[in-house]
């Protein structure tokens, strides 16, 4: 990467105050508000240059002022998407103003207000099978608490027993790694294809001969997520047929890929495909979907049913009957009420247009890979480290990093953590989730690990950190989504710079001083 500083280097702007749009904001200061107006719109200037689609997006700035206002207001800066997305002030009216007009009983009944939940509950899953291109005939819909409450249904449901596999990549979610406790129960093998420091990406030689070695005439699940919620690399979806010509069933993970991305369902055929609603837009929380294959779903194997769950049970007989179809997934009575908001949401989104929320991140996000990556301290030591690739090329809008001060020692990621939250800037530290992608990033070996586990039947957080010596055990993490403008991307920067030519003794005291 090639250092650009000059006028291009952020002035730290006034940090908040509504903004129509990706500059215009009101200050507490005239004079300095129109000097560190005049940077921020020279900046942006570069900016346009650099990324001249991402005035395509501009309806996504109104949408800010207008269904996001709220950030502005309350003087906040949001950059963790990953996290949880945001949502829209018209999905909260539109959804208040249905329960408000209309009355809604429990779906598990033939009465009128019953009946009324259960149309909305099916214009949910039409709608869900629509968003991703799913024919009816091929898939259905599973309605979850979230992504990781599908993951543990496959989990606890797939016929693992002695002689079959799991297969899965280093970086995947907590929630998918908790898949090999269900199959090493049953007997079956557990395998891990590493990703390759520092771009993240898969071992494709690997992850070949591992998908060679599928076993005939046994079950065999490879899960594997479409970006991984760590580095923000997206992993090729063609794997997915590859793997299936070989035996396998493939669970792609998407919860972390779906809200800046089309997934088309009709291309793309995975078995199993986990989501949560609130990462694609915000509202509702609590519920989250299991898309699945009808052959793959017929392999599953309830290990226990529950009301709602079944045709027929009886006591004294014992025995007991599934429903057909995903209502034999779905355990107890829906999160019903919140339904009809993932139908809202999924219209709003539709209405946006996924293309145009993946031009704006991939612009916003390929800005800040080539701003972070220049940034030095007067002695010549890079500023951050980042995990994962270092341009746009099959990655998302999440990029995580790790600061390093003028000697080269890395900033405590909490030290960051609380620098930012005086700011008002929202991102998120740690492993989030994902120790395999963590441990490699970081370069944390598997003697370490193995040495520490050995060592103590329980570790907290902070014990794990000294076992491992001076080893970082978490990184930063930002991420863009629907809301994101250049002002954000802008403020960061900012944050980032304040950072440059100090040693960490300096910024652990001014954090604990509050002089920040």
């Amino acid at each position: 990467m090639t250092a650009h500083h000059d006028a291009s280097q952020p002035v730290a702007p006034a940090p908040f105050g509504h903004h129509n749009g990706s500059t215009s904001h009101t200050s507490r200061n005239s004079l300095s508000d129109d000097t560190q107006q005049r940077a921020l719109s020279e900046a942006e200037e570069r900016f346009l240059s650099f990324a001249p689609e991402f005035t395509t997006t501009s309806q996504l700035d109104t949408l800010r002022a207008t269904e996001y206002e709220r950030l502005d207001r309350l003087e906040h800066i949001y950059l963790d998407y990953t996290g949880g997305g945001l949502y829209a002030e018209s999905q909260v009216r539109e959804h208040v103003a249905l329960l408000r007009e209309q009355v809604f009983g429990n779906p598990h009944s033939s009465n009128p207000t019953s009946m009324a939940t259960t149309r909305h509950v099916e214009e949910a899953r039409d709608a869900v099978l629509s968003f991703f291109h799913a024919s009816p005939d091929d898939y259905v819909v599973i309605f979850t608490q979230n992504a990781s409450g599908a993951l543990k249904l496959v989990g606890e449901s797939y016929p693992f027993a002695s002689g079959d596999q799991f297969l899965l990549t280093f970086d995947n979610h907590n929630s998918v790694n908790g898949i090999r406790e269900f199959a090493a129960a049953a007997g079956a093998t557990v395998v891990y294809t590493p990703v390759l420091p520092p771009d993240m990406r898969m071992d494709a030689q690997q992850l070949t001969a591992h998908l060679q070695a599928a076993r005939p005439d046994q079950h065999n699940l490879f899960a594997y997520p479409a970006q991984s919620n760590f580095s923000g690399v997206q992993h090729a979806l063609d794997w997915i047929p590859l793997a299936q010509e070989q035996g396998w069933d493939v669970l792609l993970d998407a919860a972390a890929f779906v809200s800046c991305n089309t997934l088309d369902l009709s291309q793309w055929r995975p078995d199993f495909v986990p989501l949560s609603f609130y990462k694609l837009f915000g509202y509702p929380t609590g519920v989250g979907c299991l898309l699945a294959r009808k052959p793959a779903l017929a392999k599953l194997q309830r290990p226990w049913f529950a009301g709602g769950t079944i045709t027929v049970a009886s006591v004294q007989g014992d025995r007991h009957y599934f429903q057909d179809g995903p209502e034999a997934f779905e355990d107890g009575t829906l999160n019903y009420l919140s339904l009809s908001a993932v139908t809202i949401g999924l219209r709003y989104i539709q209405r946006i247009g996924v293309d145009a929320i993946h031009t704006r991140v991939s612009c916003l996000t390929n800005w800040l890979l080539r701003e972070l990556g220049a940034l030095a301290h007067q002695s010549g030591a890079p500023l951050a480290r980042i995990y994962g690739p270092l341009d746009g090329d099959m990655r998302g809008g999440t990029v995580t990093l790790n600061f390093y001060d003028q000697r080269g020692h890395f900033i405590d990621h909490r030290l960051v953590e609380q620098r930012a939250n005086a700011a008002r800037i929202s991102l998120r530290t740690g492993c989030f989730c994902n120790p395999g992608g963590g441990e490699l990033a970081l370069g944390i070996s598997a003697d370490e690990l193995t040495s520490c586990f050995l060592k103590h039947d329980r570790l907290t957080l902070d014990e794990f950190r000294r076992c491992i010596d001076d080893k970082s055990t978490g990184a930063v993490r930002i991420s863009f989504g629907v809301a994101s403008t250049f002002r954000d991307v802008y403020t960061f920067l900012a944050f980032a710079r304040a950072f440059l030519n100090q040693d960490v003794a300096d910024i652990v005291e001014s954090v604990a001083t509050g002089d920040q």
